[in-house]
């Protein structure tokens, strides 16, 4: 595992957040956004949100459909809406219009699971948080990380917890963003690039999926 991660820390030598952001607020809007959808798709429309509604104040007093139709190109724009709307009101009533720092707190706001509190606290916060999206569930399963690997739908909590730990915590945010990399670029869900794929060499799915 540590070595293949080596690898990975080669390949990606400078991992970060895709998602394009200046502070937390427009982190925690960005990350609800890109569900179901790609990060390059959600900077296509955050520039245009971020400029209108640049305090949660703003986003709360919102009228729903104006940001609907901002959102619109990613896909569930109304459910979206609703949940960027009810998480703006949240962050001004309960917490003076600021993104809270603990993964306690976070994930009691609309619109908001582990995996994007996790995202907030490690690229806005500096704090250890290693988010499992699916590139992470995939790429640990088919490296065998996990106990769980033949398991088709694991639980991303439990595959937090195992995964991290085996890496001191410093490294969890890094880790999670090259394995996102790696899906991304080489181990695709439908056709793994395994040819150019820098741990073929112990990889223990190469070129069987």
């Amino acid at each position: 595992m540590h070595d293949e991660y080596a690898i990975l820390c080669e390949r990606y030598p400078a991992p970060k957040c895709a998602l394009d952001f200046a502070n937390p607020l427009q982190l925690i809007i960005a990350t609800v956004l890109s569900a179901q959808t790609t990060d390059k798709r959600v900077n296509t429309v955050t520039p245009e949100l971020f400029a209108r509604y640049p305090e949660a104040a703003d986003l709360a007093a919102a009228n729903p459909e104006d940001v609907e139709e901002i959102i619109h190109p990613l896909g569930f724009y109304r459910s979206k809406s609703k949940h960027l709307l009810g998480l703006a009101a949240a962050l001004d009533e309960r917490f003076g219009g600021r993104v809270p720092r603990t993964m306690d707190e976070l994930v009691t706001l609309p619109g908001v699971g582990r995996k994007t509190a996790n995202v907030v606290l490690g690229n806005a916060f500096g704090v250890p948080g290693f988010p499992v999206d699916t590139h992470v569930m995939r790429v640990t399963g088919r490296l065998r990380w996990r106990s769980d690997w033949r398991i088709a739908k694991s639980d991303p909590v439990a595959v937090e917890k195992e995964i991290c730990a085996c890496f001191p915590p410093e490294d969890w945010t890094d880790l999670s963003h090259r394995l996102i990399f790696h899906g991304r670029d080489v181990c695709h869900a439908r056709k793994p690039d395994c040819d150019n794929c820098p741990l073929r060499e112990t990889c223990p799915s190469f070129a069987i999926v």
